[in-house]
């Protein structure tokens, strides 16, 4: 049996439709692009470089062919810059001519709880004022749809699990804060002036192009790059600390139907975006370690030291992927050992 997801992909080749990303250098947006430029669609992609980078884009042409990469334009500009984000709501090409953005994915932020806690004020600027030009933009250039990513870090300190959309607590970080405003903002704009939103609150995304360095690097592309370097591990707290790790394919999934979903009761949502599985720090490690030492037998004797439970921080995530699976006929494709093994080639490739 085709699935939803199958479905869209299909009408989305045979009808091309003109995109926005955000952040497109980055981790997510670059795996958005790539995905997009695959199905033959135009593609416009908005990038400032404070966290992503132009290698990523460099390898999204590498997987795909010239003919589509013809339908990508890029800007570099910054989303706190309003007519930075107008500019980049126009595909325009000598070939091709000019087509409107229909459908907007707003994957630039400035992401990690430590960044958020030691610099508020940025990441204030960029999740906030930045989304909120995005917004504007989008709604004076009468965008059909403008799908943002959220967080799950909007739970905050509420203890139930799994996550359910409709119940969070207070938010434990600046970061979350920004993330909870956005939702707001977003849902405004929908009552106010129309514009259709639609929030996916990502739960701890992976995959490959994810930055294993830096001080704010997630812990999956860390430990990879460490693994592979013969480096020390370190876990936070006692390694219990669960989380519902989801592969970057599940959120690729995630924003096509959230942009294509036709049911009305989708529109002005938020979905928990993730595989519905929780896997503790222990278990993660454990699983790394096994792909890594496969190539570096070495490896495979590193066993991790803990230290104390890192501010801002939340002890257990899962979320109830439900909603999502009802509305937009999400079906996660991959659960985090499948997303690892995907993985492993890239972090042992890039770290050689």
């Amino acid at each position: 049996m085709v699935s939803h997801f199958q479905q869209t992909l299909e009408s989305l080749q045979k009808t091309p439709h003109t995109w926005l990303i955000t952040g497109v250098g980055g981790f997510i947006g670059s795996h958005l692009l790539e995905a997009l430029l695959k199905l033959n669609q135009r593609v416009v992609g908005i990038d400032n470089f404070s966290t992503g980078n132009p290698e990523n884009l460099k390898q999204v042409q590498r997987e795909i062919l010239a003919e589509q990469w013809k339908n990508f334009l890029f800007l570099e500009g910054d989303i706190r810059n309003l007519e930075d984000c107008r500019r980049a709501l126009t595909f325009s090409s000598s070939e091709q001519g000019s087509f409107p953005v229909e459908y907007v994915l707003h994957e630039a932020a400035l992401g990690s709880v430590p960044r958020s806690i030691n610099d508020p004020i940025t990441t204030n600027a960029t999740n906030i004022d930045g989304f909120l030009n995005m917004l504007v933009a989008s709604r004076d250039a009468e965008v059909k749809r403008f799908v943002y990513a959220a967080s799950s870090s909007t739970y905050g300190d509420h203890p139930g699990l799994p996550k359910i959309e409709s119940i969070i607590g207070k938010p434990l970080s600046p970061y979350a804060v920004t993330k909870y405003v956005n939702e707001l903002y977003a849902d405004v704009f929908g009552r106010v002036y129309g514009l259709q939103c639609v929030g996916l609150r990502y739960f701890n995304v992976f995959g490959p192009r994810q930055n294993p360095n830096g001080a704010y690097a997630a812990v999956i592309p860390r430990w990879f790059s460490s693994l592979i370097q013969k480096e020390a591990i370190h876990i936070n707290g006692d390694g219990e600390t669960s989380r519902d790790f989801c592969y970057v394919k599940n959120v690729v999934q995630a924003n096509i139907l959230a942009s294509c979903a036709k049911n009305a009761e989708a529109i002005g949502q938020v979905f928990n975006v993730a595989a519905g599985n929780r896997t503790s720090l222990n278990q993660l490690f454990l699983q790394i370690r096994a792909l890594v030492s496969a190539s570096v037998p070495e490896a495979g004797s590193i066993d991790p030291s803990y230290r104390d439970f890192r501010a801002g921080d939340v002890k257990h995530s899962l979320a109830d992927i439900s909603k999502a699976a009802t509305l937009l006929g999400y079906q996660p494709s991959h659960q985090i050992l499948e997303g690892l093994q995907e993985s492993a080639p890239w972090y042992l490739t890039s770290s050689s």
